[in-house]
C-alpha cells in the first residue's frame, strides 16, 4: 500500500481530541501567531495616534514642519521601546506549553 508522503507542521502522532480540531484553532493557539496578532493590533491603534498627532502639529501650530519629522523620529524610537517593555509582561513560550 503506497500512500502519499505528506509534510508534518504540526506535531506528529496527535491524539484524536488533537486530529479534530481545524487548522483555524491550532493556529490561533500558536504563541507566535498570538505575538504576531498582538504586535499588529498594537501597531494600528499606536500608528493612528501618532498620525492624528502629527496631523494636528502640521495644522494647527505655528511650529516649523521639522517639528514635525523629530515628533515622527521620536515616536517610531519610543513605540520600539513601548513595544518590548510589553513584550517582558509575556511567559516566554517554554513556560506555555
Amino acid at each position: 500500500m503506497n500512500l502519499p508522503m505528506h509534510r508534518h507542521y504540526f506535531a506528529v502522532g496527535l491524539s484524536r481530541i488533537d486530529m479534530e480540531r481545524s487548522w483555524f484553532s491550532r493556529l490561533v493557539d500558536n504563541p507566535l501567531f498570538k505575538s504576531f496578532l498582538l504586535f499588529s493590533i498594537f501597531r494600528a491603534f499606536y500608528g493612528a495616534g501618532i498620525l492624528l498627532v502629527t496631523w494636528f502639529l502640521v495644522t494647527e501650530t505655528e511650529n516649523p514642519w521639522w517639528i514635525s519629522i523629530l515628533f515622527l523620529i521620536a515616536s517610531m524610537i519610543f513605540s520600539r521601546l513601548l513595544f518590548r517593555f510589553i513584550k517582558n509582561f509575556r511567559k516566554p513560550v517554554e513556560d506555555v506549553n
